[in-house]
């Protein structure tokens, strides 16, 4: 029985320690092979690609090149993210332009071309957030200000916390708060101020 073709196994031999990384701004990985393919990828998903004019296509691919060596992958993730962000990019420029290339006379499908551009400059902004997300990957910096005056106590000091993380920041409880509310609070019955006349059985003073 004759095999088809999808049954035959796939067989890969790497290259080991001999990985050069020599485009890896291009894909932030060390094997050259990954950030070809990821290159050649984003070249195809540009709007200009399937052109005739090879030229012009030069043009963009490189021009999308250096932007993605300015933003400087460094690993296959931030690789796979600054790829899609450009293409994103790309289409939501293409789709703005298409947009007001319209004739006055097709309304609708200018609309229709101003909505999916504003569809992919979100997506512009959330493989941002990503991308910083994933620079960041939940670093945190805490500053603590102590502010005294003449009239405040060491106790009574206002203690300022700020705690910021990749995602923004958020207050958070004060140590002296904490401290302070470890302390019990008052009986009733020992700071009961005297009745009134006639309630509660109080009796008028002399």
């Amino acid at each position: 029985m004759r095999k088809k073709p999808d049954e035959d196994p796939i067989r890969l031999t790497l290259n080991g320690g001999e990985l050069k990384g020599e485009l890896k701004p291009l894909g932030g990985s060390k094997a050259d092979e990954w950030n070809n393919r990821l290159n050649n990828l984003l070249v195809g998903a540009l709007p200009i690609a399937g052109l005739r004019d090879k030229e012009q296509t030069t043009e963009a691919a490189l021009a999308v090149a250096y932007g993605t060596m300015d933003i400087a992958p460094a690993d296959p993730i931030e690789g796979m993210l600054i790829a899609q962000l450009m293409a994103a990019n790309e289409a939501a420029l293409s789709l703005y332009r298409r947009a007001w290339h319209q004739a006055p006379e097709f309304f609708d499908a200018r609309v229709k071309y101003l909505q999916l551009a504003d569809k992919a400059a979100r997506t512009v902004a959330l493989l941002t957030e990503r991308l910083d997300h994933h620079r960041g990957r939940g670093q945190q910096q805490i500053t603590v200000k102590h502010v005294t005056t003449n009239n405040v106590t060491a106790d009574q000091a206002i203690i300022a916390d700020s705690v910021t993380t990749g995602a923004g920041a958020r207050n958070v409880a004060s140590p002296a708060l904490l401290a302070n509310s470890e302390a019990p609070m008052p009986i009733l019955s020992e700071t009961r101020q005297p009745d009134p006349v006639g309630v509660g059985g109080g009796t008028k003073s002399k």
